[in-house]
């Protein structure tokens, strides 16, 4: 027991498998090397800040204004992002690369182009609907004018059968129709029409409610417009139907105009005579033409100024999100008695106090700062947090074992054993070296173009399996290793590795899935022998032996958790962690083991 215990205090230490160590330090920033500190800090990583303002409210903090400031900014970018979406513009995949400006430029810019953006966009929504509206009075002009040559003509072929018609003078106001009306010589109030166009959506609906407001006493046309015209709310281009009412009487024409309004249907004006409807027509188009001409030239300033702003984008958002990070920081620090430095506590890992001490210097001397920024190591009563270095290849793995919980300071990391055990327990899942080739090529592509997605905006989805990339590459290689042990290709057995060992009984083979197979050579050199497939007792067999495959896979896993335990154990001296959490659990682990057994 001696020499295990000596052999144990020999091993190294586990510099990779457990969290870094950390120290808690304490910084004291004169005010005008604090922005630029904080900033050089913040581009290392490796400082953790503590908040020393935690009982004021955000509102409270020192650096309040400009956190709005650039919360304000972060929303004109917002902006002028959501405008260059819908201009159907692309930001600049490589944006520029300029000099960072000043905060208070990068304000005054942003106001700039949004005033500027804000008036182009009214000016356009104005031109647009006045667009709009000549259009629709052109589809009306060429409509109507057909509805009001085939209504005279229709009264005229009436007039007959109207007259045998004869009815009480009292009654004859609210029951005749709109044409007897028209064709009795005692009422001399004329034909009158009202002319427009709605939404082909509420036609049948518009011409019900107006049946119903005139008793019947009215006469509704209507045609398609024939051409979809542009919604000034939606922006969406919707069909419309242009309709001309006929009726007679003041009261009636109020009623229809109102319920024009309240469908949000649009009445234009059209004169009876062809040569006048002909006359406003070419007026229109002309109108129409200089629109169309004006609306192309402010579309295309208004997408170069768009342009302009895309290749910075990019570049002003990282810019002010750095900003907001540096100012939220500030507000976590206190001033001193002098109120001429900023006094901050962190937490750091040893090795990168070095690297730290060399970021305030550099910040001191970019700052022409007369004095330095003062860096020692403080006593710590509370638990440090934890730290783990990570690159490209373990960090996907460390996020998947932070979803189920953080270790403990200087605890075991989990992480590096997961790097082989859970691609490897999804291919015992996934065994199909068919299936497995095509996920090792997806991995291949993802980590061949990983310098240019690195830089891209992904997805929701294509980011995960971005980051997961070199999981996938594990995963897909120990999916074909697992296929070729199953002998599975998209679910197919293949003669890899040479004959089977098993042949039919006659020469049909027609009782193989009854009688079985008889062996007539050694085992299949490598995997599940491809005979298996089809036989009689292809299903006990290959159940039996996942089954078993996946009772010992968890039983190891187990045993390298209950391992684990111990070594966190004796590295924080808890000999009451070894007598009731380590020696319980192997002992339940071994009965288990002979249960099974």
């Amino acid at each position: 027991m001696e020499r295990v215990e000596k052999f144990i205090d020999n091993m190294p230490q586990m510099d990779l498998m457990r969290s870094e160590k950390m120290t808690l330090v304490q910084l004291i920033i004169p005010v005008e090397s604090a922005h630029r500190a904080i900033t050089y800090l913040g581009e290392l990583g490796l400082l953790q800040f503590r908040d020393l303002n935690a009982e004021k409210s955000p509102f409270q903090r020192t650096f309040v204004n400009q956190v709005k400031r650039c919360g304000e900014m972060s929303r004109k970018l917002r902006f002028f992002k959501d405008q260059i979406s819908k201009a159907g513009l692309l930001s600049s995949v490589h944006p520029v690369v300029e000099p960072d400006v000043e905060l208070e430029e990068l304000e005054l810019q942003l106001a700039e182009h949004e005033h500027e953006l804000i008036e182009m966009n009214s000016n356009s929504e104005k031109l647009r609907q006045t667009y709009n509206e000549l259009l629709e009075f052109k589809i009306v002009l060429q409509k109507a004018g057909g509805f009001l040559v085939s209504s005279n003509n229709h009264a005229v072929s009436e007039e007959w059968e109207l007259s045998e018609n004869v009815y009480s003078n009292d009654d004859y106001v609210e029951t005749s129709s709109l044409l007897e009306q028209e064709m009795r010589p005692s009422d001399q109030s004329g034909l009158r029409f009202i002319s427009g166009i709605i939404c082909k959506s509420k036609a049948l609906r518009f011409e019900r409610l107006l049946f119903r407001a005139t008793r019947g006493n009215m006469l509704f046309n209507q045609a398609p417009a024939g051409e979809e015209i542009m919604d000034p709310v939606s922006a969406e281009m919707v069909e419309k139907t242009v309709f001309v009412v006929f009726f007679s009487g003041e009261q009636a024409r109020t009623k229809i105009l109102k319920i024009c309004e309240a469908f949000v249907a649009n009445c234009y004006p059209v004169p009876e005579d062809i040569n006048k409807q002909r006359q406003i027509t070419r007026e229109v188009l002309s109108r129409l033409s200089e629109l169309e001409t004006t609306l192309d030239a402010g579309i295309h300033h208004r997408n170069k100024a768009l342009t302009s702003i895309g290749y910075h984008l990019t570049q002003w958002m990282s810019m002010v999100r750095r900003e907001k990070a540096v100012y939220d920081t500030l507000n976590m620090l206190n001033f001193d008695v002098t109120k001429k430095c900023l006094v901050g506590e962190g937490w750091c890992p040893i090795f990168a106090k070095a690297q730290i001490q060399e970021a305030l210097q550099r910040a001191t001397f970019d700052s022409n700062s007369q004095v330095g920024v003062i860096f020692h190591v403080m006593d710590a009563i509370e638990s440090p947090p934890t730290y783990f270095r990570t690159n490209h290849f373990t960090n996907a793995y460390q996020e998947i074992v932070d979803a189920y919980g953080v270790a403990r300071y200087q605890e075991a990391n989990p992480a590096v054993y997961t790097v082989i055990t859970f691609p490897f327990l999804f291919a015992v899942m996934f065994g199909d070296w068919g299936h497995g080739i095509c996920l090792l090529l997806g991995a291949l592509v993802l980590i061949a173009r990983e310098s240019r997605l690195s830089t891209q905006k992904l997805g929701s989805f294509m980011e995960m399996l971005f980051g997961g990339r070199y999981v996938l590459l594990l995963m897909s290689l120990f999916s074909i290793y697992c296929g070729l042990i199953y002998n599975e290709f998209f679910s197919v057995p293949f003669h890899i590795f040479g004959g089977s060992a098993y042949k039919c009984r006659d020469a049909n083979c027609s009782d193989a899935p009854t009688a079985g197979l008889v062996k007539f050579r050694d085992p299949y050199p490598f995997g599940v022998d491809p005979s298996w497939r089809g036989s009689r007792s292809e299903l006990p067999f290959l159940n039996s032996l996942k089954m078993k495959m996946s009772i010992l896979l968890g039983v190891a896993q187990m045993n390298l958790g209950i391992i684990l335990s111990y070594f966190n154990a004796r590295f924080f001296r808890s000999s009451l962690d070894i007598r009731c959490v380590f020696l319980p659990l192997t002992i339940a682990c071994f009965f288990f083991h002979l249960r099974q057994n």
